[in-house]
């Protein structure tokens, strides 16, 4: 999906700057197609690069989402319920606020850890390790 955006604007450049023809009936300035090619190639390298990596253990959930969160933690005593679930389609990539789900963290895919704090604060990381998933959260269950 990323590589079909970055195709307009290396039309655009090619045909408008290189060959020098009008692209449309009404074009862009020339500065502005560079502009506009700068802009949709920082955003395909921002997804590019978008990284998002769950550590558990006995005593909390750390999860960063490159480059926006450098690291969040999650204490276990505060986690009233944790679950692996297939969430669907929540609107993209990155961050999403105010979803069903609370915060959601994805990258790719529908299935995450679905969370509810205590103090009613929801939130769900997605994951492409479903089953290893599930069985960290099912040994972390029996341990406690």
């Amino acid at each position: 999906m990323l590589i079909s955006i970055g195709f307009l604007p290396i039309l655009v450049i090619y045909k408008q700057l290189i060959l020098g023809e009008a692209f449309g009936d009404k074009p862009m300035p020339d500065i502005g197609v560079v502009f506009f090619s700068l802009f949709i190639f920082s955003l395909i390298a921002l997804f590019w690069f978008l990284k998002l990596k769950t550590e558990i253990n006995q005593k909390e959930i750390k999860i960063s989402l490159f480059p926006f969160i450098k690291q969040k933690q999650i204490s276990w005593e505060k986690i009233k319920t944790a679950e692996v679930i297939n969430y669907g389609f929540v609107g993209g990539w990155g961050i999403r606020l105010g979803t069903k789900y609370g915060t959601v963290y994805n990258t790719r895919g529908n299935i995450g850890l679905k969370i509810e704090l205590y103090n009613g604060t929801k939130l769900l990381i997605g994951t492409q390790r479903e089953q290893e998933l599930k069985a960290i959260i099912e040994k972390l269950r029996k341990e406690n």
